[in-house]
């Protein structure tokens, strides 16, 4: 990868079909702050953060498993994490991308950095739920979230490469997706990773690890991940994994949404697939105490009650068949739409 600093801006960088040098740049993040609606000031103050005297830029996680937190990340790592994103994707200079994703956070952040480092074309477009409304232009690289990428099923095929991050694609809109002329991955990463570290087709049944990415198992077979130019230590994550080789693993859940019942470890998202073809909406299964086995398997259904003829739950071992099931009108998430467990539970 050829060194680039973090204070360069590409030659070829265009935002919005238009070129901006560093000075420019600058001028353009004071008008969205001064101008803006909310999505662009964020975005304009994060551009003077990335270009003022610090070396390191504050950063909020999802919260996905506990409350929002900064976090301090070298400018130059984020550098480094675009390049491998690059080499991942073979982007190009003069590639157009779209970025509709909130620069609240990681993602957003990301897709803006790799736009003026790697001198991509960019358009900048609000956070909606349907960010492929109205807008005809054929993509080079396109990030989404989930619900982006469900409004935008009829647009998708203007998009060349599509990666889908901040929750899990459930297996309906695969099925949809695997129709298209897109190349669609699922990448895995978080906020301490610089966004993702690997991604799959989503046809493929493994995770392919980016340039300079090593990975490794704990005590816990827990994913332990070591990339050195963006963290001086190595990651250690909640997600157990079965690692296939150096460069690919197979996630199998995270550890705090393991269920042991009756001494038996059940991995809720290997249920949640097998049930992903019978239920429409969403559901998550999760643990719940029990006196007797320690933990129960409950199942938890966003929508109106429904009943369950006797034989629904067949494709499961007795383990796995939930001993009650929940309904809720709405299930509690974070911003890119992560489903709260824990809380969501409690709710219902």
């Amino acid at each position: 990868m050829n060194k680039i600093d973090y204070n360069t801006v590409h030659p070829n960088f265009k935002w919005n079909g238009i070129a901006l040098d560093f000075p420019n740049l600058l001028i353009a993040a004071y008008d969205l702050i001064k101008e803006g609606e909310e999505f662009q000031r964020i975005t304009g103050e994060f551009i003077l953060d990335w270009f003022n005297s610090n070396s390191f830029i504050s950063i909020a996680t999802s919260g996905t498993t506990g409350s929002p937190k900064k976090i301090k990340i070298e400018k130059q790592a984020l550098v480094f994490s675009a390049l491998a994103t690059a080499e991942f994707f073979d982007l190009k200079a003069g590639n157009r991308v779209l970025n509709c994703l909130s620069t609240n956070y990681i993602a957003g952040k990301m897709m803006l950095i790799r736009s003026i480092v790697l001198g991509l074309e960019m358009d900048f477009v609000e956070p909606t739920s349907n960010p492929l409304k109205d807008n005809a232009k054929i993509y080079d690289f396109v990030a989404m979230v989930p619900l982006q990428v469900e409004n935008s099923i009829n647009e998708l095929s203007n998009v060349r490469k599509l990666i889908i991050g901040g929750a899990k694609i459930n297996e309906n809109l695969k099925n949809q997706l695997l129709g298209l002329p897109t190349l669609v991955y699922e990448t895995y990463g978080m906020t301490e990773t610089i966004t993702h570290i690997a991604a799959k087709k989503i046809s493929d049944n493994y995770f392919s690890v980016l340039p300079n990415v090593t990975i490794s198992t704990d005590n816990r077979n827990c994913l332990v991940i070591d990339v050195p130019r963006i963290s001086n230590s190595k990651i250690v994550t909640n997600d157990v994994v079965n690692i296939i080789n150096d460069c690919e693993f197979e996630l199998l859940g995270r550890i705090d949404n393991v269920i042991n019942s009756a001494g038996v470890k059940l991995y809720p998202e290997q249920i949640e697939m097998k049930l992903a073809h019978k239920i429409q909406t969403r559901f998550f299964v999760i643990g719940i105490p029990d006196v007797k086995y320690g933990e129960q398997l409950a199942l938890v259904i966003e929508g109106n009650p429904r009943v369950f003829e006797a034989n629904f739950f067949n494709d499961l071992s007795s383990y796995e068949k939930p001993k009650s099931i929940y309904f809720t009108p709405k299930f509690i998430e974070t911003e890119s739409g992560k489903i709260k467990r824990a809380a969501t539970l409690n709710l219902v």
